[in-house]
């Protein structure tokens, strides 16, 4: 692999600001990293050097909100750690445009429609501005469509691009994707057609979830349960002799679909009535009262008719009964226009005609009015509040309809097969641990394969075709495919193999399958578009499998879960080995973030309002997993934080420490005398080792908060105890001493803050090293761990807690700081008297004090008998 420590050892000139300051430096070196291309990864590598990210795509069509900054610091606080190791790290950034989000933008700024039915135009350019009304704009090709996607997304991922240059992330911006470019496009229809091949994937007639505004089936991880007020209602279904069984429904607009009843088989109440037939209401068809366990006995009346299909416990009970299929509703939302053959009595077709083709709220409505008519509810409907699933975009319930759809097996349906992908969750490391239950409990909760058809015209198509007979009937069973150097094909305007564009449609002829595939089944192949599967299986090689997936834990059952699953099939391996999940962005009230809620913050505000190394000190004192408020408060104690950095950085050159002071090997430690600057060193030890491991283990907030306690000690204790010695006013061994060790704290302390506070620790790095601190060794302890080992730790705070005693009588007396202390005592312990001794002379200059006295006592450390020098003033 390359050199990636770019001199950054190199002793220079120091050079520091008369008034160093926060302002215009994320410009600066936003500037300066990209020319020297600090971040970019070497691809002369192996897999042992690398360090691969599987970044999350941002929707680029989308706003940009607070919340992006907060997840993405994260992940770049570990990409930066793990590059200061030593790691080559591999660090794209994809762009997330192929959904709905991006189909609704484009069709609206530009004023288009896209239309998969429409040839290739390759002269096509976009209205100037959009027709006022819809129906007035033009219908293009889906690759015209996508065409004018890819021109607008450049202009919105330019906002999301300097919104992250400016936060810092030290991504490898040579290396950006998106998720409906060529690339993207060909990885998906191959990783489609591979699980095709392996029998992964399969075309199936179906009950499928269906979201009837946007005409699309919805898979199970796209559901979302709302609270909605409904009514049961009592109806009577008529047995052979004539006597009446009640059952209670919230939904009688199917009747006409009823298939069956069902009770449970241990309920008293209805075991001598399973097997017997009745006949439903209305429309006279005769079902059979059948027995199953997931029958409620106490909901309703404890027997339920079984329609085809009202929700997906009716979908459990057909197949598991095997059950007869009569639905009726269709993909627009409203039942059947025609009467279905299964009503043959007169009487009920002609209810039935009542009903037909009206949607599900007037069809309920209509057979509501027929049975107050025939008399055959009881009662008023009795009105509940109850859980109905929604498309997670959708503002509809959502109906089950019967289709042919295309799965990815996903161990829904497969015992062995969700074991295994449960398995695949623990061959990964969770940050934190617990959100492995979460993927767990939603892989044993499964109960059907991943439906990846979408039945819209924007995204990525299925390359697919189907041969027309004779009657111009399309054979599924044998689906034409393309072979892999025609991808990305577009089935709907490019002609199936062997076959010519004008025998389209036409009987002995072809057809494109029309849909296409779920955003999810192109963005579950992230770590396969970014790593080059099937492209470059050289950098495959030295990228995958990934070793880290940073994500929302919000989508652990969508994004995370799927591209287990596609990993698991295409490769036989877990995506990535460690996975770090964020948490959401609270309100003042505690609640979510969001866009729908109107109480999102915009980033561009904040980041000009207290500098980008402030709003990351936010965002990574946020432990993983954890939900965090947003808080201005924390982002000027970051502020604060940069500045303090800034002035001690300052001071402590400016005292004539230089980069030839840093003890790098065991042989210098022989400059180190006095045991307040041994005390500081053996602290320091423990802070890089700490810190060290907490980044380890994905801890970053802890080593943040552990550097940053270090750092307000080293500033307020050790600074202001050793400046007399500093100075050169004790020797020159002793300042030789001292400035060692302030040197080589500095050094670790910007090393250790350069992760989270990118700007400020390069800027004070270019005071007086070459290079980039980002391209510098994270801190070892190997020049002063020996003599840290036989420090005590515990002389700086004992001594500083003395100075505090000390300050505090002048503070109470009302007298500056400076006024000269004539006498006092110092009473503590015997291993603390030992540990003042050793520290009194920088005490006392740093107290002003002619005179102290230690005294062993119990108790506590206190300051007594302070008796002050009069000012002569």
């Amino acid at each position: 692999m390359a050199e990636i420590n770019q001199g950054t050892d190199t002793p220079v000139e120091i050079n520091v600001p008369a008034k160093p300051g926060l302002e215009g430096l994320e410009a600066k070196f936003t500037q300066n990293w990209a020319a020297h291309s600090t971040y970019a990864f070497d691809e002369n590598t192996t897999r042992e050097q690398v360090y691969s990210i599987d970044t999350p795509p941002p929707t680029a069509s989308g706003s940009l909100h607070v919340g992006h900054m907060f997840s993405y610091t994260q992940t770049d606080v570990i990409a930066r750690y793990q590059r200061m190791k030593g790691k080559n790290v591999f660090y794209p950034l994809g762009w997330d445009d192929n959904g709905l989000p991006t189909e609704r933008r484009v069709q609206n700024y530009y004023g288009v429609l896209c239309d998969p039915a429409v040839p290739y135009d390759p002269d096509f350019t976009a209205p100037e501005k959009p027709a006022k009304n819809q129906r007035d704009w033009p219908r293009i090709s889906r690759q015209n469509f996508i065409e004018l996607c890819e021109i607008l997304a450049v202009e919105d991922e330019k906002v999301f691009e300097q919104l992250f240059t400016t936060l810092g992330l030290s991504v490898d911006w040579s290396r950006t994707y998106r998720t409906i470019d060529a690339h993207s496009r060909k990885v998906s229809q191959l990783a489609f057609l591979n699980d095709l091949a392996s029998g992964d994937a399969y075309m199936a007639e179906a009950p499928t979830m269906w979201d009837v505004t946007f005409r699309t089936a919805v898979a199970q991880a796209e559901l979302e349960d709302k609270e909605r007020p409904g009514a049961y209602h009592r109806i009577s279904f008529h047995r052979e002799n004539g006597e009446k069984v009640w059952i209670e429904t919230t939904r009688p607009e199917l009747l006409p679909s009823c298939v069956a009843l069902v009770a449970h088989p241990d309920d008293e109440r209805y075991q001598p009535l399973f097997g017997t037939k009745v006949t439903s209401p209305l429309f006279g068809v005769e079902v059979e009262i059948k027995a199953h366990p997931l029958a409620q006995p106490d909901k309703g009346a404890g027997i339920a008719m079984i329609c085809t299909f009202g929700d997906t416990t009716d979908v459990t009970w057909w197949r598991e009964l095997q059950l007869d299929t009569r639905a009726l509703i269709g993909r627009d939302g409203r039942f059947s226009s025609e009467t279905p053959e299964w009503i043959t009595s007169e009487e009920g077709r002609e209810r039935y005609a009542r009903m037909a083709g009206a949607t599900v709220f007037t069809a309920q409505k209509t057979v509501v009015e027929m049975l107050v008519e025939t008399g055959e509810m009881e009662g008023e409907p009795k009105t509940i509040t109850h859980p109905v699933k929604f498309y997670e975009k959708g503002d509809k319930p959502l109906e089950i309809v019967a289709s042919r759809q295309w799965y990815i097996r996903n161990g829904g349906r497969d015992a062995d097969r969700r074991d295994a992908l449960v398995a695949r969750g623990q061959q990964m490391t969770w940050h934190p641990a617990f959100m492995r239950s979460r993927y767990e409990n939603w892989v044993e909760g499964l109960n059907g394969d991943w439906l990846i058809s979408r039945q819209r015209f924007f995204g990525v198509p299925f390359p697919v075709w189907y041969a027309l007979d004779a009657e111009g009937e399309p054979d599924y069973d044998s689906p034409l495919l393309p072979t892999e150097d025609m991808l990305p094909v577009d089935p709907a305007s490019q002609a199936a193999p062997g076959f010519t564009e004008d025998q389209r449609g036409v009987p002995g002829g072809f057809i494109a399958d029309p849909d296409v595939l779920d955003t999810w089944a192109t963005s579950s192949l992230t770590p396969q578009i970014a790593t080059g599967w099937a492209v470059d299986e050289k950098l495959h090689e030295v990228t995958f499998p990934m070793d880290l997936r940073p994500q929302g834990h919000d989508i652990i059952r969508t994004w995370l879960f799927s591209t287990v699953v596609r990993s698991n099939s295409l490769e036989n391996t877990v995506p990535w080995t460690n996975t770090a999940l964020s948490g959401w962005i609270l309100d003042p009230d505690r609640k979510k973030m969001s866009k729908s809620k109107g109480n999102v913050v915009v980033p561009n505000d904040v980041l000009e309002k207290y500098g980008s190394d402030a709003v990351r000190y936010w965002a990574a004192s946020a432990k993983l997993g954890a939900d965090t408020a947003y808080d201005e408060a924390q982002m000027k104690i970051g502020r604060r934080l940069a500045i303090k950095l800034l002035n001690a950085s300052k001071f402590v050159l400016g005292l004539g420490a230089t980069a030839d002071s840093v003890l790098t090997s065991p042989e210098q430690a022989s400059a180190v005398i006095n045991e307040l600057d041994l005390s500081l060193l053996a602290r320091l030890n423990t802070l890089v080792e700490s810190a060290s491991q907490a980044f380890e283990n994905y801890e970053y907030a802890r080593a943040l908060q552990i550097s940053e306690t270090f750092f307000w000690h080293f500033t307020d204790d050790f600074v202001e105890l050793i400046k007399d010695r500093a100075y050169g006013n004790v020797g020159e061994d002793q300042q030789a001493s001292v400035l060692t060790a302030l040197a080589t704290t500095l050094d670790a302390m910007l090393r250790l803050f350069a992760p989270f506070l990118p700007f400020v620790t390069d800027e004070i790095w270019s005071w007086w090293r070459a290079g980039s601190v980002h391209r510098a060794p994270w801190p070892t302890t190997e020049g002063y761990a020996g003599l840290a080992a036989e420090a005590d730790a515990e002389v700086l705070p004992t001594v500083a807690t003395a100075l505090s005693g000390l300050r505090k009588a002048k503070s109470e007396a009302q007298v500056k700081q400076r006024t000269e202390v004539e006498s006092a005592v110092i009473t503590a312990r015997a291993a603390d008297v030992a540990r003042l001794s050793t520290g009194l002379n920088d005490l006392k200059a740093a107290g002003n004090a002619r005179h102290i006295t230690l005294v062993e006592g119990e108790g506590e450390l206190s300051v007594s008998d302070v008796i002050l020098v009069e000012d002569a003033e």
